[in-house]
């Protein structure tokens, strides 16, 4: 798709201090088509809870005319700041009195938008939506969109925020929007119940950090003094997310091995009987940089995860990074690890967990590392686009 003018809402701003699916998204588009990013509106209980932070505060500026709304970021790339103030509605137990002020809400939102459209001279915008599922209602109402594409990456409806109103009202708008793309095949089935062009598209990853095709990447210092075999993990050490019993489990039976933890904790995991344990190194947040170094130095790497709401259908960006560096990698068989299976060793137990990084240790040999690479390098945020435009288009040519 080329030369189009394409508008970006979400449930993340440009300014977020963590990585984004959505952000990596529009910079790809904004290759070959002209993008407007517009960050979600300020709400007033966010405007009072977080008045102090400069998140807030540059918010406030921009709504009293102090900073510039529209701002932009590169070429064929424009981030808007709405002047907005929503009210916060999550709380109210009435469908009908939420669904009105979510209108009242909406009207608001995109005359902010519309404002944005008319001084870029857009015209026949699409519109991407990354997970805006209660603004994201009125889209077709209030901006008139060419094409209408809702972006699924989470399954936000088993967060409480989002399903108090979210089950009720995201099968309405998975079967308003004219295509809905996901990146994994769980919400692509879900989405499927209400809209028939509901389409798997993968994921991106910026591989070329992590490509390790000419040996060029040296392992951790770290790295250097902790013993071989080194059983690894990078990310966030989220309790919600990760099976920390598995991992005292296999770190007990397998005191030969040394667990390597590269993230943040979070409270239980630093008051976790594995801080106790002498075969297990938690080496703190490091810089996505350096993460390729780390993972350089691992013998397997591994994805612990819990199998649950929140992980059974999150695609795992790490699994990439993983593969692109060619690395044996032991995952949990949630619905998502479907997509890798050929690639990794899934398992749902402690025991399974065991068995399977010790066949990972024995069978690894350079074929299968250059296999695992092919594909984990394969999933660019180039290809990823170009799977969006391939949904776009099966849609547009029927």
């Amino acid at each position: 798709m080329k030369g189009r003018d394409i508008v970006v809402i979400g449930i993340q701003a440009w300014d977020i201090e963590i990585g984004s699916n959505c952000k990596n998204i529009a910079v790809e588009f904004a290759k070959n088509n002209r993008v407007l990013y517009v960050n979600p509106p300020m709400d007033r209980v966010s405007k009072f809870r977080e008045r102090h932070t400069e998140k807030i505060k540059k918010r406030i500026r921009v709504q009293k005319g102090q900073d510039q709304d529209l701002v932009y970021i590169q070429e064929n790339l424009w981030n808007l700041y709405p002047k907005t103030l929503t009210e916060s509605i999550n709380s109210l137990p009435n469908a009908t009195l939420f669904d009105f002020l979510n209108t009242l809400n909406a009207k608001r939102f995109f005359k902010n938008i519309q404002s944005a459209i008319q001084r870029l001279g857009f015209e026949n915008i699409v519109v991407f939506n990354d997970s805006s599922m209660f603004l994201g209602q009125h889209v077709k109402t209030f901006l008139q969109p060419d094409f209408y594409v809702y972006y699924m990456r989470d399954y936000l409806t088993k967060n409480p925020y989002w399903k108090k109103h979210g089950v009720r009202l995201e099968p309405q708008l998975i079967k308003n929007a004219d295509c809905v793309v996901n990146n994994s095949t769980l919400y692509t089935e879900y989405g499927k119940q209400f809209n028939t062009h509901s389409y798997m598209v993968g994921q991106g990853c910026d591989v070329a950090l992590f490509d390790d095709s000419e040996g060029t990447i040296s392992v951790a210092k770290e790295l250097h003094h902790i013993p071989k075999p080194i059983i690894g993990y990078v990310g966030f050490l989220s309790s919600r997310r990760l099976n920390i019993n598995l991992l005292q489990k296999t770190a007990m039976a397998k005191p030969d091995w040394s667990i390597v933890l590269v993230g943040p904790e979070d409270d239980q995991f630093k008051t976790s009987e594995l801080h106790n344990l002498s075969n297990v190194y938690f080496l703190g947040s490091k810089d996505s940089s350096e993460l390729p170094n780390y993972i350089k130095g691992f013998d397997v790497a591994m994805n612990p995860q819990l199998i649950n709401d929140a992980t059974m259908g999150n695609y795992p960006r790490k699994i990439d990074e993983y593969l692109a560096m060619g690395k044996p990698t032991v995952a949990s068989a949630t619905k998502a690890m479907e997509y890798f299976k050929a690639h990794t060793y899934l398992g749902k137990t402690a025991e399974d967990y065991i068995a399977l990084i010790e066949t990972a240790l024995t069978e690894n040999n350079a074929q299968l590392e250059q296999s695992r690479r092919a594909f984990g390098l394969s999933h660019s945020w180039e290809n990823n686009v170009n799977e969006i435009y391939n949904s776009i288009a099966k849609v547009q040519h029927q």
